[in-house]
């Protein structure tokens, strides 16, 4: 088996009810991976939700499935993703799964693994789990059934390991921040780290109802955050997504930062503190403003293709520590083991501290190139929307009138059926126009 069938970049995601997010696929989903995982000397599993309401069907249902299979499961309840990767390595369990759709809104979830290590599974043991779902499924004798047990402590453990990367010597004392949670899995953490450690903290997106996970907050959403920054006065703002693993943020006076500054800014800190190991992974996506930033500090720069996953697959083949997504995912390998946004907002006060510079002036010296992302929504999922002639067509005439000034992009989501037509110029009236033109060509063959 050498292509997936369920798993794309990001696990498994769909709309609950249909697809494969419902109780019968999940059930054997939840058997399917304990079946592999036990064959891999796996005994427990922790499980962690955002808030979303169809977690706790979903959660039930995993845990079915891994009992049936003889896996001991710990109950984690709502989590941010990056807690449960460092759950899962504290308590030694062998793997943990996320049950989430991050920044989708709540009608659609989704299920991901971490290994031992913390990490995305590896392709093959994803593969080996998509073989299993095709076998019957069984069950083990009842004295060998999982057992399973609510851990209640969770939340306090990841706040303190939240804390502890943040320099001892260093507060929170004196700022004003901003937090909005989307009223996702970071609602009772990410407050709670800042005002443990000095910050007056005022809260956005804290009061999750099952159904209001990133609706009109969080970092897919920036508007409420930087309205209530320049209401308040605030020095600045943080804007997580509804698992917790992205980030983005506002400066005093309104601005918003996306993941590329984010990453220039912890890497030029790394660089300065002498704690740069090697360069720095972006993706396709990332601005070419930040690729010239980097190169004038004399830090390496190398582009993945677009998914968390991918740039920390190229991160630790070239044995370096930070990267990261204009979207907001930003790894720092010496930090976690996977992309944590109340870590990464955490480095960006600590660099903002030690230069004795506001967020503002931190960011500059980043000449962003203008982007324009238009997504096209598809139904007919059988179609090579990208191959075709007439997107090719459209894409060389964009390249060619472009040239050296800009670049032109175009992917299929990995988690959504919506093709992705990007385009990066010096002149944001020409990167608008060819961005429109592709997106229309690939709207008149979607629809």
């Amino acid at each position: 088996m050498t292509q997936r069938k369920y798993f794309g970049t990001d696990g498994i995601r769909g709309k609950v009810g249909e697809s494969n997010i419902n109780p019968e696929f999940v059930i054997k989903l939840g058997w399917a991976a304990g079946k592999v995982l036990a064959g891999r000397g796996t005994n427990k599993v922790l499980i962690g939700k955002d808030t979303r309401i169809s977690g706790y069907m979903l959660e039930s249902s995993l845990e079915a499935g891994l009992s049936a299979a003889g896996i001991d499961i710990g109950l984690l309840g709502p989590m941010p993703t990056p807690a449960i990767a460092y759950l899962t390595k504290t308590f030694r369990s062998e793997a943990g799964i996320v049950i989430s759709a991050s920044h989708n809104p709540f009608y659609d979830n989704g299920i991901k693994f971490f290994s031992a290590q913390g990490f995305k599974l590896d392709d093959d043991i994803e593969l080996a789990i998509e073989h299993m779902l095709e076998q019957p499924m069984t069950c083990v004798a009842s004295d060998k059934l999982g057992k399973a047990t609510r851990i209640n402590d969770a939340a306090g453990r990841y706040i303190e390991f939240c804390k502890g990367t943040f320099p001892s010597e260093l507060s929170l004392t004196g700022l004003k921040i901003v937090v909005d949670c989307a009223h996702g899995a970071t609602y009772h953490i990410a407050p709670n780290v800042l005002r443990e450690l000095g910050a007056t903290v005022i809260e956005l997106g804290t009061a999750p109802n099952g159904l209001n996970i990133n609706d009109g907050v969080g970092a897919t959403s920036m508007n409420a955050i930087v309205e209530k920054v320049k209401e308040v006065g605030a020095d600045l703002g943080f804007a997580l997504d509804g698992d917790g693993d992205r980030l983005m943020m506002v400066d005093h006076l309104g601005n918003v930062l996306d993941g590329d500054q984010i990453v220039y800014i912890i890497a030029r800190d790394a660089l300065k503190n002498g704690k740069m190991q090697g360069g720095v992974v972006g993706t396709l996506m990332s601005n070419l403003g930040l690729e010239n930033a980097l190169s004038k500090l004399g830090v390496p720069f190398a582009r993945s293709n677009v998914g968390d996953r991918y740039v920390m697959e190229l991160l630790q083949q070239k044995g370096w520590s930070i990267g990261g997504e204009n979207s907001g995912h930003v790894l720092n390998l010496n930090m976690s083991s996977t992309g944590d946004g109340i870590v990464a907002g955490l480095q960006v006060l600590a660099a903002m501290l030690r230069s004795h510079m506001d967020l503002h002036d931190l960011a500059s010296g980043f000449d962003m190139y203008p982007q324009t992302l238009i997504n096209v929504r598809y139904a007919n999922q059988d179609v090579e929307y990208l191959a075709h002639s007439d997107v090719q067509d459209a894409k060389k005439e964009a390249e060619a009138a472009l040239g050296k000034t800009g670049r032109v992009l175009l992917r299929k989501s990995g988690t959504e059926p919506l093709i992705r037509v990007m385009v990066e110029s010096n002149d944001e009236g020409q990167s608008h126009k060819w961005a429109e033109h592709i997106a229309e060509t690939v709207r008149k063959l979607a629809n």
